[in-house]
Formats: C-alpha cells, sequence, structure tokens
C-alpha cells in the first residue's frame, strides 16, 4: 500500500495525539486499508477494512476495532455530518467514478482508498465531527447494522449519491447566482464575509485550474516514459544489427532509454497520488465551505423573514388588545410560538457564523500547510527526475563522442 503526502501529514497530526498525550487531549486514529473487490458487473463494488487503532475517547470500546466498509457507508457518514452540524465545513469525499472501465483499476481504487482515509482522519481529528453518534456507529457498527440504516434513512438521507451531487451542484449554482448578483435574496450586509465568499470562489477557479495542468504534467510524463520505452527498444534491436562499437553504444543508448522510461513513470505517479490528487482534494474542500455558504444564507433567510413575521404579530396582537377582542389569548399563544421559533432561527444563524470563523481559520492554516508541502515535493521531485535525466545521457557521451569521431 503507498503511503502519500496526505497520509504522512495525516500521521503526523494522529502521532501528536499519541496515548503519550495529555489525557485532556481528546484523540482518534483511523486507517482505511485493504480495499477488496466484490461481486460481479454493475452489482460490483469494493469494500475497504476500517480500523480504529488508538483513542482514549470513552464512547469506543477496546484499544483496537475492524469493520468492512463499502463507499455507500462513507456517504452515509457524509450526509449524516452534513446535515447535523451547521457552520462545520464537512471534509470532502472522492467522487463517484462514472466511467465503468476506470472502477476497478488499480490506480483507481488506491487513489480512493487514500481519499477514504483522509476524509474519515478528518472527520476523527475534528474536535467536534469526533464526538458524533454517526462517527461511532460507522466505526464499530456491524455491516447488516450499517446496511439497515442505509436503507432506513429519509428526506435527504434516502437520495443515492449521485442525487445528492446534483442537490450539492444546484446549492453551488444558487450561491454563484448570489454572489454573481443574478438573484438579489434576503443577504448580509457584512464587507468581510463578501470578502470571503468572492476569496473561496477564487480559490476553487484556480485550485482547479491548477489541479487541470497538473493532470496534463502526468500525462506528459507518462507519454515521453513510453516514448522512451519504445525508442529504447528499437535502438537496441538496431544495435543488435551493428554488432560492432557503433552496436554496443546503440545497446547502451537503448537501455538507458528503457532505464529513464522507469524513471519518468514513477514521476508521473508521484506527480499524481502527491501533486494532482492534494489539488483535487482541496477542490472538493472549497466546494463543501460554498455548501456550508449556503447554509448561512439560508440560515440568515429565515432569521430575517421570521423577525419580519413577528413584528407583523405584534401589531395585529396590540390592535386585538386595544379593542379588547376575544382573539387576544389565541393572538398571544401564536405570538410566543413565533417568538420561540424566531430565537431558535437567531441562534442557529449565529452559531453557524461563529463556526464559520473558526473553521476558516483553519482551513488556511491547514491548506497552507498541505499546499506547501505538495509544492515543495513536487519541485523536489522533478528537479530529481532532471538530475537524473542529465546524468544519464552525459554518461553516454564518451561512447557516442567515440564513435562518431572514429
Amino acid at each position: 500500500m503507498i503511503t502519500t503526502l496526505m497520509e504522512q501529514q495525516r500521521s503526523v497530526t494522529a502521532s501528536s495525539q499519541s496515548p503519550r498525550s495529555p489525557s485532556s487531549q481528546p484523540y482518534l486514529s483511523v486507517s482505511v486499508t485493504d480495499p477488496v473487490k466484490l461481486g460481479n458487473g454493475v452489482q460490483a463494488y469494493v469494500s475497504y477494512r476500517v480500523i480504529t487503532r488508538q483513542t482514549n475517547l470513552p464512547e469506543y470500546q477496546g484499544p483496537e476495532k475492524i469493520v468492512i466498509r463499502r463507499y455507500s457507508d462513507f456517504i452515509w457518514l457524509r450526509d449524516r455530518l452534513f446535515e447535523k452540524y451547521k457552520g462545520i465545513f464537512i471534509p470532502p469525499l472522492p467522487e463517484k467514478s462514472a466511467v465503468e472501465k476506470f472502477r476497478f483499476s488499480a490506480e483507481f481504487i488506491e487513489m480512493r482508498r487514500q481519499a477514504l482515509d483522509i476524509f474519515v482522519n478528518r472527520v476523527a481529528s475534528h474536535h467536534e465531527l469526533q464526538q458524533s453518534e454517526d462517527l461511532r456507529t460507522f466505526l464499530q457498527a456491524d455491516e447488516e447494522t450499517m446496511e439497515r440504516l442505509r436503507s432506513q434513512e429519509t428526506g435527504i438521507f434516502k437520495k443515492k449519491p449521485s442525487d445528492f451531487m446534483q442537490i450539492f451542484k444546484d446549492v453551488q449554482s444558487k450561491v454563484s447566482d448570489v454572489v454573481l448578483g443574478k438573484e438579489k435574496p434576503v443577504e448580509e450586509s457584512n464587507p468581510e464575509y463578501e470578502k470571503l465568499k468572492h476569496y473561496i470562489f477564487e480559490l476553487e477557479n484556480h485550485l482547479a485550474e491548477a489541479q487541470k495542468h497538473a493532470y496534463r504534467l502526468v500525462k506528459r510524463h507518462r507519454e515521453l516514459g513510453q516514448s522512451l520505452s519504445d525508442f529504447g527498444k528499437a535502438v537496441k534491436l538496431l544495435g543488435a544489427c551493428e554488432g560492432n562499437s557503433l552496436g554496443m553504444a546503440f545497446s547502451e543508448l537503448g537501455a538507458k532509454a528503457e532505464t529513464l522510461s522507469v524513471k519518468l513513470q514513477k514521476e508521473a505517479h508521484q506527480i499524481l497520488m502527491n501533486f494532482e490528487e492534494p489539488l483535487k482534494d482541496y477542490v472538493r474542500a472549497v466546494q463543501s465551505i460554498k455548501a456550508t455558504i449556503a447554509e448561512r444564507a439560508n440560515a440568515f433567510r429565515r432569521h430575517c423573514e421570521l423577525a419580519e413575521t413577528i413584528k407583523l404579530k405584534e401589531i395585529n396582537l396590540n390592535k386585538l388588545s386595544l379593542i379588547r377582542s376575544d382573539r387576544v389569548g389565541e393572538a398571544e399563544m401564536e405570538y410566543n410560538e413565533l417568538k420561540a421559533e424566531s430565537d431558535e432561527a437567531t441562534q442557529t444563524f449565529e452559531t453557524i457564523v461563529r463556526l464559520m470563523n473558526e473553521e476558516i481559520v483553519c482551513f488556511q492554516e491547514q491548506k497552507t500547510l498541505d499546499m506547501g508541502t505538495a509544492f515543495h515535493q513536487f519541485a523536489k521531485g522533478q528537479a530529481r527526475l532532471a538530475n537524473g535525466i542529465a546524468d544519464a545521457w552525459r554518461s553516454l557521451l564518451p561512447k557516442l563522442e567515440s564513435c562518431s569521431s572514429s
């Protein structure tokens, strides 16, 4: 199993929350391992071992727990958290592959395993999400219980992953319309918040563009590696025909080209897993933030609508009181019920604002660390590859020069 940069960063975070840490600091370390394809045809899917390795949380039984989970179980957990924890940026999940031939390729399965491991550890390391009953169920319940829970869900939870992604896209579209001024709903007049929204939308665009070109680099390395491999084979055959010093030089040139081909293919895989995939992960993370922005907008709209309705109810109640109407009691009851509902809506909105302010600070700090590491390692890998290629060709120059001068 490949250990990627993002997983290494996650293990560093987990190691800081080890059993040697102060007992007042809750920690929960989880691993997603051993993907196995089960079933055939359209019914085929991949299962994963999800291992809860270390924790001091009293809700978890025993030092280690192993359960079997499939992608739809992760979807279930993400949906539950999104519905219950308003204002928190719920970690993103990898997309469901729409291309059948790629669904069960070794590379796709490994990339998904990595992304699922990162997702569940982000949840487990979050100070509020780690207390979730749904996370505990996900990490401890047997497979039959999980299947029953998925089948019992109603409302948004009953929808298929593709349906949820469509809802997610609709939310993004609505938020985009608000930001671009296509709609004029009731919205916050907060310059700092408007600045944040603009930044998030710009960040998504720039990350997506960088990720697209990073994948082109992967393809370029793979294509060049394949071309060098083909060239190496052809030159070795040419060398076999010569059978003299020129033939030996050609054979060495072909062998060197094949060696460089392997280096390029390895570097392509490193770029894919440690550079392109982290960029894609952050595109998904920004989309999660945008969904929270939409939830905040809905909460603010609800808060304003109820505040306006209360004003009308209060005016009506005062009128009825002045004329000593027999409907005063009923009006007072309606007013009190609405006031309680309004207070709850206000508290919900204020909670979302508070949590978002905390979350964006954490997001920026983690993004700086992750992106800095990814770009640094990418540059190091490119320098190492360039030096290796230069050294390989340079080592052939004396023999080729002797052939050309003879």
